[in-house]
């Protein structure tokens, strides 16, 4: 507790150093063409504005399902400083965990923050390795372990990769807009074995990763998006989103690609509407999406300052389960700033 104490008062100390206005950030673009090359790309880049790595799964417990997120954020704030002082915000790191258990009824979460510093908080250029004091992800070989001290429950994972990532888009360049900088570089590792222990009990499942950095990943107009990975039963996997306008509609959607919403649900908490049930459509093929509870909201104001629905859902084709994954819809209690 006196280490996560130090970590906020770092946090919230003043910028004294000459402000954001002094020196602005110029942030490199995403560029089509650029080879992504590992391991080197499975870990942080610093120089770009907005990157994170995204884990969730489907596990079971005493042969219950119970859907987890693990999430750690890196962000470059938006000005330059040549103070040598460790206070200096550099880098922030951000961390979201997630348990969705039919018997709780709601999402069990918490967040991290922290500035990187002090063995506190960081995230290594080499390969994946982010932590925030005792939260941590790294990637060891072909093997992703994460570490969760959350408040409300304890998450230790092995997540076993037995395939080469999945670039999205374009080799790895994922077009968000009709700009040249709407974009991010993204890859996949889906069809994670999971194993390891929930609140001291064993868990075992299937799990999906996405990391994914860029430095202007929404347009002004846009409001969020709709994102879904899907790992099927037959082996194979999808990931599909669409990034909705401010004025209602689809501001951008790779081509072939729509969401329809078939139900939604109203947080007791928020009054936010979600289509927690979806109709994703892919070249032809249609999958529907059913959530495995339906309050997978996640208030995450106090970290990342938005509240939005990540929720692990079945995935149907004419009638029948074929698969499971992660829903996750943004912008729909307020558009969405990153």
């Amino acid at each position: 507790m006196r280490r996560r104490a130090f970590m906020l008062a770092a946090l919230a100390m003043p910028l004294a150093y000459g402000g954001p206005a002094a020196h602005p950030t110029v942030y490199p673009q995403v560029k089509r063409g650029t080879r992504l090359r590992f391991p080197r790309d499975h870990g942080a880049h610093p120089e770009y504005r907005t990157e994170w790595w995204y884990a969730t799964g489907w596990l079971e417990r005493r042969g219950a399902p119970i859907g987890f997120q693990v999430t750690f954020f890196r962000a470059r704030p938006p000005w330059n400083t040549a103070n040598p002082s460790t206070f200096a915000p550099r880098q922030v790191l951000l961390a979201h965990a997630a348990i969705a258990d039919p018997v709780h009824g709601r999402l069990k979460h918490d967040a991290r923050a922290a500035r990187e510093g002090f063995a506190l908080a960081g995230a290594s250029t080499r390969t994946t390795e982010a932590w925030i004091d005792d939260w941590r992800l790294e990637l060891q070989g072909d093997v992703y372990r994460t570490k969760i001290a959350a408040s409300g429950f304890d998450l230790e994972l092995e997540l076993a990769a037995s395939r080469a990532p999945l670039l999205q888009g374009a080799s790895g360049f994922s077009r968000k807009g009709p700009r040249a900088g709407e974009a991010s570089y993204y890859y996949s590792r889906s069809h994670l074995e999971a194993s390891g222990t929930l609140d001291g009990e064993a868990v075992r499942g299937s799990a999906w990763l996405d990391h994914e950095w860029s430095s202007q990943y929404l347009a002004p107009e846009a409001s969020g998006w709709d994102w879904c990975g899907l790992n099927f039963d037959d082996g194979t996997a999808l990931m599909a989103f669409r990034i909705r306008a401010r004025k209602g509609g689809v501001y951008y959607a790779p081509e072939g690609v729509a969401f329809t919403p078939l139900r939604t649900w109203r947080s007791p908490r928020t009054g936010v509407d979600y289509p927690v049930a979806m109709r994703v459509e892919v070249n032809g093929h249609s999958y529907e999406l059913e959530p495995l509870m339906d309050d997978q909201e996640l208030d995450a104001r106090a970290s990342t300052g938005t509240i939005y629905w990540e929720g692990a859902v079945r995935v149907r084709q004419a009638g029948r389960e074929v698969g499971r994954g992660y829903l996750e819809l943004t912008g729909y209690w307020r558009p969405m700033t990153l």
